[in-house]
């Protein structure tokens, strides 16, 4: 397998935003949104890991937290980032889901701890994602598609073999679609 060599801003993006925990670990904090759109599709980001060529994903908009940036604020970068469209923080609802994950990326173990919040867009800004002139060096790299999904067309993608982070995300989102019930799930996955 062929793996890309970095430029000096990715592998600094790299090892400015993941650091080890106690036990070694490299983690980051991380604020995601899943948006849906009027007719209650959901829009998903595919990547791939570099270190993995192979290993290809669907999520949803958001990233790691910048040193001092609120949960809220970070989502916000990252979506201006990853689509242009432009939030304040005060328009997402939530948070809806707080996600801890370890799994292997560029080479490495690692460690996020996610929250994820809700908004829906207008048809407007919806004609508008995927024009972001924004994206840093490494989502230049690692982003493959943006796609809106019907939820229900999930399970089936993922039968076919696609990935879908978090795991048994159509149920989530579904559940979210219907207005968010105050709750903030809490789940583990490896």
């Amino acid at each position: 397998m062929a793996i890309p060599n970095l430029s000096n801003e990715q592998r600094d993006q790299l090892v400015n935003e993941w650091h080890p925990d106690a036990d070694g670990i490299l983690s980051r904090n991380a604020a995601r949104i899943v948006l849906f759109n009027d007719a209650g599709a959901t829009f998903l980001i595919k990547g791939h890991d570099f270190g993995d060529t192979d290993h290809a994903w669907w999520f949803t908009v958001g990233g790691g937290l910048e040193p001092d940036e609120s949960p809220q604020a970070g989502a916000c970068r990252e979506l201006c980032e990853e689509t242009g469209l432009q939030f304040e923080p005060d328009r997402l609802v939530g948070p809806v889901m707080s996600r801890h994950a370890i799994f292997r990326f560029a080479w490495e173990t690692r460690r996020q701890h996610e929250l994820f919040f809700i908004a829906t867009v207008t048809q407007s800004e919806m004609e508008r994602i995927g024009n972001s002139t924004h994206l840093t060096a490494l989502e230049e790299e690692l982003l493959d598609e943006y796609r809106w999904w019907e939820i229900e067309a999930i399970p089936e993608a993922e039968s076919r073999g696609e990935t879908v982070y978090p795991q048994n995300f159509a149920s989530y989102a579904e559940a979210w679609r219907q207005g968010w019930d105050g709750t903030c799930t809490e789940v583990w996955e490896q």
